[in-house]
């Protein structure tokens, strides 16, 4: 292996900054955005924040626990959370239910409130919930049953590359996350993959080859849409890589690049995250066209006309 750090769980945590004061019986946040279906179509998409216990595992690129509890929320919170979040949404088809960690976590969302919480998403004709491979067991199952619509899975792959994954200190191998997509295929859950472009440790170039090498294997394992990732920082220890020289946020270029080759493998959907998509802007003029351009791509699943800036940037015509 490279002469790459690695980070013990004590190491991470000790780079971190405060985290932010949550309500453990509200969701830290909810929206509606649009996104293109299995089927082609744009449907408005309800997406809730849930706020409850820190994800076990301490990925050395995660910032999700900013927003997290370190205590498990009381039987009922959830449920009131999904409550307040519904009532203050537009109805819609389908919703996600993200928790900042694994949806079957047992310390995180209690058991004891899941038919709670399948009879609050019964009008909708998808649910997906986060997960980690190494949580896939017959609890997702008893919770599919509970539901009259679709239960669909997104799991955290971020990389296949051999050196990079292990540090990334997710507890998990490739033969897992391969095993849960099975797992969950063969009962009919759908599956989707989050992917990380620029992962720690690696190039400009690397991170675009092995973001794309990565949603080439999660489809090959059976998973149906791919969401890519910009690593970000803000999580303490990136800035600590970052000072050493260890990692750098990718380029918009990168993103571009990786969404354009990601749809041209017609393996599934691949959508690319556009969460505070400005800090990965190098020129005002064309950034905010760049990023719709991107948008659009999602929405449609097509490759558009590339932007041409009318400054002076590398992206003029």
């Amino acid at each position: 292996m490279p002469a790459w750090p690695s980070f013990s769980d004590a190491e991470i945590l000790a780079a971190r900054p405060p985290r932010r004061p949550v309500d453990p019986w509200r969701p830290y946040a909810f929206l509606t955005e649009p996104e293109c279906q299995p089927d082609g179509r744009v449907e408005e998409v309800a997406t809730l924040f849930l706020t409850n216990r820190e994800c076990p595992f301490r990925c050395l690129m995660c910032d999700l626990w900013r927003h997290t509890t370190e205590a498990t929320v009381p039987a009922g919170a959830i449920p009131a959370q999904i409550d307040h979040a519904l009532a203050r949404l537009p109805p819609t088809r389908h919703v996600k239910l993200y928790n900042s960690g694994n949806f079957f976590d047992r310390r995180a969302i209690p058991p004891a409130d899941h038919a709670a919480i399948a009879d609050r998403v019964q009008g909708f004709a998808t649910v997906i919930v986060e997960n980690h491979p190494k949580l896939c067991g017959e609890a997702v199952l008893r919770f599919r049953d509970r539901l009259a619509g679709r239960l669909e899975v997104a799991m955290g792959l971020e990389t296949v590359h051999p050196e990079v994954l292990p540090r990334l200190n997710k507890r998990m191998t490739l033969e897992d996350y391969a095993r849960a997509v099975a797992f969950l295929r063969a009962h009919d859950i759908a599956v989707r993959a989050f992917i990380l472009l620029r992962p720690p440790f690696l190039s400009e170039a690397e991170g675009i080859d092995w973001a794309l090498r990565s949603l080439t294997w999660a489809f090959d394992a059976g998973v149906q849409c791919g969401v890519v990732i910009p690593t970000r920082p803000g999580n303490g220890l990136l800035e600590r890589l970052a000072a050493q020289g260890l990692f750098e946020p990718p380029r918009l270029a990168s993103l571009e690049r990786v969404l354009e080759a990601g749809l041209r493998l017609q393996r599934g959907r691949v959508f690319v995250d556009l969460w505070d998509a400005e800090r990965f802007f190098e020129c005002d003029r064309c950034g905010p066209a760049r990023r719709e351009r991107l948008h659009r791509m999602n929405l449609t699943q097509t490759i558009l006309p590339p932007v041409r800036c009318a400054g002076s940037c590398a992206m003029a015509g």
